[in-house]
């Protein structure tokens, strides 16, 4: 759940008489969610969005799943993948997925999109994990840095703008909302004061950009697996203002305040997101443990109905060995996972941890696609010998 928030001008009213200089109506657009029962936002155009120029070509868009692909503890070792290629959507490689979520990773070469996005099946997440940049939207401009968390609603319209190339990104697709977890919330929606993050975090469009050149306005739609290219006279970021609750965000994992203890704290302290069917997780630097007697190696943890993700992004991870910055564990249901030997020994006496990284929990299997097998490191099942 995010904020109310404003930009640029609006009526005083909703869906009221809102005219442009030349005596014309500006065009309102409502943006909402579960049809009229989630969030949403008003939005005001100089052009109706509705103006198709064009429709152009389909094309499929879609990760297969591997068959037969044995259950095990798996490595997927991207740590060393420089560049995937091309621009932001060609780039795109899924790794794991189910019908919940997926995990892709994205090393763009191309600094600028020539052409619009628009995710019309998922929200996404975009974790930068190198590169700073611009996200412009209809919403508006967003200043997006390395460690953030960029949360955009499906149906967004937007385009991206990189200070540099090559970058490291991961990208998540979910085909359902992503929020703030519930038991951060209180009945109004606010976070309340235990939440590890709280709302002066989350960093929302912080300028308008108002486009009126007429051309040719490709924006890229992805529906039902599939692309769709439309192409519009006018741009969709042709808006004199908006407000509401519904627009892309940015939050930083390093302003996400971890939650400690005497003795070693389970994963659901480290939620940042929930949707329905898997959480998202950060663990960042922290103290460790502090009763006299703590382990702070996490112990051994046999998932009954959750798959497990590790996407290692910074330091050392104690309970692990042979995983560097970039890659990904998964540890599904039915194994049970823990510390490599001689981690657990190895971990007592520490006092704090400059680990970073992104965990993905889903409530449901999670399969590694055709794409992931080139990155599969066979001898990790045996790593714990």
């Amino acid at each position: 759940m995010t904020y109310y928030h404003r930009l640029g001008e609006i009526p005083p009213k909703r869906h009221i008489q809102f005219r442009q200089p030349d005596g014309s109506l500006y065009a309102e657009e409502l943006v909402s969610s579960r049809g009229f029962s989630g969030i949403y936002s008003n939005l005001y155009h100089i052009n109706p969005p509705t103006r198709v120029e064009k429709v152009g070509k389909s094309t499929p868009w879609k990760e297969e799943i591997a068959k037969d692909y044995t259950l095990k503890q798996t490595h997927l070792n991207t740590s060393k993948v420089e560049t995937t290629g091309g621009d932001y959507l060609e780039a795109r490689k899924v790794l794991l997925k189910n019908k919940d979520v997926s995990m892709a990773i994205c090393h763009p070469t191309s600094r600028k999109m020539d052409y619009c996005y628009k995710n019309g099946q998922a929200d996404e997440v975009i974790f930068i994990h190198d590169g700073n940049g611009y996200l412009y939207s209809q919403f508006g401009k967003l200043r997006i840095k390395q460690g953030d968390y960029v949360v955009i609603p499906r149906t967004t319209i937007y385009r991206l703008e990189w200070d540099e190339v090559p970058l490291k990104l991961l990208v998540i697709e979910s085909n359902h909302p992503v929020e703030t977890p519930k038991r951060y919330r209180n009945e109004l929606g606010q976070l309340l004061e235990h939440s590890p993050y709280c709302e002066r975090d989350i960093r929302p469009p912080s300028e308008l950009v108002t486009e009126r050149d007429k051309g040719d306005y490709l924006v890229k739609i992805k529906h039902e697996d599939m692309l769709h290219d439309y192409h519009y006279e006018t741009s969709p970021f042709d808006l004199v203002g908006w407000d509401g609750n519904l627009y892309p965000y940015a939050l930083s994992i390093h302003d996400f305040e971890p939650i400690t203890g005497r003795i070693h704290q389970p994963p659901p302290v480290h939620q940042t997101f929930q949707a329905h069917g898997y959480v998202i997780c950060s663990f960042v630097p922290r103290l460790f443990d502090y009763h006299p007697q703590a382990i702070p190696a996490p112990y051994n943890h046999s998932n009954i109905d959750s798959d497990e993700v590790l996407y290692y992004v910074e330091g050392n991870f104690m309970s692990r060995k042979g995983i560097d910055r970039g890659s990904f564990t998964l540890h599904p249901g039915g194994l049970p996972h823990g510390p490599h030997p001689g981690t657990v020994e190895k971990s007592i006496g520490a006092k704090e941890t400059e680990e970073l990284a992104v965990m993905l929990d889903t409530f449901g299997p999670l399969y590694v696609t055709e794409t992931g097998l080139q990155y599969v490191d066979e001898n990790y099942p045996m790593s714990w010998k």
